[in-house]
């Protein structure tokens, strides 16, 4: 018998960036990292495409892409990230394809996946063709061929999926074991037949051996795991597939140093001539799909109730903390009803730039159609980009997981905000239908409020988006920062005098503010400190500048408010990329004085600089006791003055610890008066004169 292994990864992250300034802000929960893409990219993505083998002593015997040697998919939006964020990450990620694909006669290791991670049983046909399609050209662009295979969300599968995948000319999907009726023995594929007469071929996965990758400790002893893969294999015979899916964040992210055990195991295939590492498009160039297969529909990977994961109060997810999921109905119907809207208003309004409409949503999904866009008109790219964000509501993470008032819900609200500005006067009475839709979504924490008070309070902006960029700019040109510096993806911003234009580059759309400077701190001494007070005030010259604040309005309220507010913005109130180069620039080289890597870290972490800075200062004093030194000295000296230009109070244990060493300092006055100065020690009082007595 001979036996072909395939593993494959699913590598996929939850889409995260602001839907307005293209931006991921900071996410605390992901410290010491930025936030989860970068903690992730981190642990698994990059140590993947650079697994270690260990040889004898433990020693490394060679470092090796697994992905070369896996199959695998990577969400179009992790990659959208990655090649932005990671290139050398991207780049070895695609060069795992071309490597595979020289091996193994043109067949290449990665599969395409559709695009938005959206259940697509619960879609429409037509949601589910641009999805699929969007997911086609955006692999085509990057590996530079037609994707064979497809990976469905959650493998979420009902018989129009299916009929979908095969139109647009996908051969195969992946599936476990509980989504067919009967699998095929010895792991060949099985052939779908969908009711309109397509055919497609259906991989089942080894659902013991995935499981046990994935939360069964496979991970934990690479020997275990190669034991199990060569487990049966006899002489002669027929062929057989042995085959293993898991999230490929398994690898590194979910299980430490899993990386490696996956690395052990590619090693110890390639010696072994009984086996043949390959991937599901050559095995099946090979051995084509005969035996038919019966659907069980709809069904996933990830729900033992078909899909009522990303509808329903199912179970699926329930945690002690968080047992109830009733937020999930409401939650999807708002969005169901939101997303009608907004697809009658691209009907309508899209005839008038389309000759087709929806033949043009299935086109913005190209790189090269998106380029053309910009020969449209601003209100024609608005529609296309309303439709995205439509597509973006549907994310299926935001139901996945215990409870409503986490970052995943939260992001399609968000889109929810995006996408009711883009609709433009209608999208007062949008919102107004969501809102009373969303009070019924009620999560298990009281503190929490229903999905209508999440909305209100962290979704839609507190003021218009785009404020905030021309605020950026002219807080950065007020502290003499260049604002090149300022990174900001989704707009182009020009500044003249007291005017600030800001053009978003997908829709064309010009927002125009006027910038008058309120503070500029010139009473307070610092560079730093200026910085964090100075403030602009901002408003805007035009009706686009985008949602006024507080709950739905009338459309006249709602141009009136955008027309004429006026906003009063500082530093601390800008986005934290823009913030950061402004506040990272002024601050330049204070980070160089007296604070340690240890102290950096920290603040990487998420730590305030006012929490830092005292310890920081404690432990400087207590040194002094036995370091005297100009550096130990020197680093005294700049924590203090750190303290003073950030407008933190020397904490009471740096005086009380500096009591103490200056009386083992005695000897050194002139080394202790600055120090003392400026912890906040009275100078010394100068003693009396000695008294003269006769000789």
């Amino acid at each position: 018998m001979s036996r072909s292994i395939v593993i494959h990864g699913h590598y996929y992250q939850p889409p995260r960036e602001d839907p307005w300034l293209e931006e991921i802000e900071r996410q605390p929960t992901a410290a010491p990292f930025h936030d989860w893409n970068a903690r992730i990219e981190s642990e698994c993505y990059r140590a993947v495409v650079a697994a270690r083998v260990l040889g004898t002593g433990g020693k490394i015997a060679r470092v090796i892409n697994a992905l070369a040697y896996t199959s695998f998919n990577v969400g179009p939006t992790l990659l959208a990230w990655l090649e932005r964020e990671a290139p050398a990450t991207y780049g070895a990620i695609l060069e795992a394809d071309r490597l595979s694909a020289a091996r193994l006669k043109g067949h290449g290791n990665a599969i395409a996946q559709a695009f938005h991670h959206t259940i697509l049983p619960l879609a429409s046909r037509r949601d589910k063709t641009t999805e699929v399609r969007w997911g086609i050209a955006d692999f085509r662009r990057r590996f530079g061929r037609e994707p064979e295979g497809m990976w469905l969300p959650e493998t979420a599968v009902d018989d129009e999926t299916l009929d979908v995948l095969a139109a647009e000319g996908i051969r195969f999907t992946i599936l476990a074991p509980n989504q067919v009726v009967t699998a095929p023995a010895r792991g060949m594929p099985g052939l779908y037949q969908t009711t309109n007469g397509r055919e497609i071929a259906l991989f089942i996965y080894d659902g013991p051996m995935s499981h046990g990758i994935a939360f069964g400790g496979l991970l934990g002893d690479a020997r275990v795991w190669i034991a199990r893969l060569l487990a049966g294999i006899a002489d002669g015979g027929s062929p057989e597939l042995l085959s293993a899916a898991s999230d490929g964040e398994t690898y590194g992210h979910h299980h430490r140093f899993g990386e490696m055990a996956l690395a052990a195991v590619i090693d110890a295939m390639e010696r072994d001539p009984r086996v043949h590492l390959e991937n599901f498009a050559s095995f099946l160039a090979k051995h084509p799909a005969v035996t038919p297969v019966t659907l069980v529909s709809p069904s996933s990977w990830s729900c033992v109730h078909g899909v009522e994961r990303w509808r329903a109060n199912c179970g699926d997810g329930a945690t002690s903390n968080n047992p109830s999921q009733a937020w999930r109905a409401p939650l999807r119907n708002g969005m169901e009803k939101l997303a009608d809207g907004l697809h009658a208003i691209f009907t309508r309004e899209g005839a008038a730039f389309f000759s087709d409409p929806w033949a043009a949503r299935d086109a913005y999904g190209s790189a090269d159609f998106t380029a053309r866009t910009e020969n449209l008109s601003v209100r024609a790219r608005e529609l296309l980009e309303l439709e995205r964000n439509a597509l973006r509501l549907f994310s299926s993470c935001a139901w996945f997981f215990d409870d409503i008032d986490r970052l995943e819900p939260l992001q399609i609200m968000r889109y929810a905000a995006r996408a009711i500005e883009l609709a433009g006067p209608e999208g007062v009475s949008l919102e107004a239908n969501l809102l009373d839709t969303l009070a019924g979504a009620r999560g298990n924490d009281p503190r929490s409020g229903t999905a209508r008070d999440i909305y209100l309070r962290k979704a839609k902006p507190k003021h218009p988006p785009f404020a905030s960029v021309a605020a950026a700019h002219a807080l950065a040109r007020l502290n003499g920062v260049d604002a090149a510096g300022l990174h900001v993806r989704s707009a182009d911003v020009d500044i003249d005098s007291d005017r600030v234009l800001v053009r978003e580059r997908r829709t064309g759309r010009e927002h125009v503010f006027e910038v008058r400077t309120v503070s500029t701190g010139a009473d307070s001494d610092g560079a730093l400190r200026r910085a964090l007070h100075a403030a602009v005030e901002v408003r805007a010259l035009d009706g686009g500048a985008g949602l006024a604040t507080g709950e739905a309005r009338s459309a006249d309220e709602a141009s009136d408010a955008a027309a004429t507010k006026s906003l009063r913005l500082s530093v601390p109130d800008l986005p934290d990329t823009e913030r950061d180069a402004i506040v990272g620039e002024v601050r330049r080289g204070i980070f160089d004085r007296g604070l340690t890597d240890a102290d950096r870290a920290r603040l990487a972490s998420g730590v305030a600089l006012a929490d830092v800075v005292p310890e920081a200062l404690v432990r400087a004093v207590d040194t002094l006791a036995t370091d005297r030194g100009d550096a130990a000295v020197a680093r005294v000296l700049d924590l203090a003055d750190l303290a003073e230009e950030m407008e933190i109070a020397i904490p009471y244990d740096a005086q009380t610890t500096f009591a103490r060493v200056r009386g083992e300092l005695a000897g050194a006055p002139m080394l202790l008066a600055s120090i003392a100065q400026r912890l906040g020690f009275a100078a010394p009082e100068r003693p009396a004169p000695r008294a003269l007595t006769p000789a």
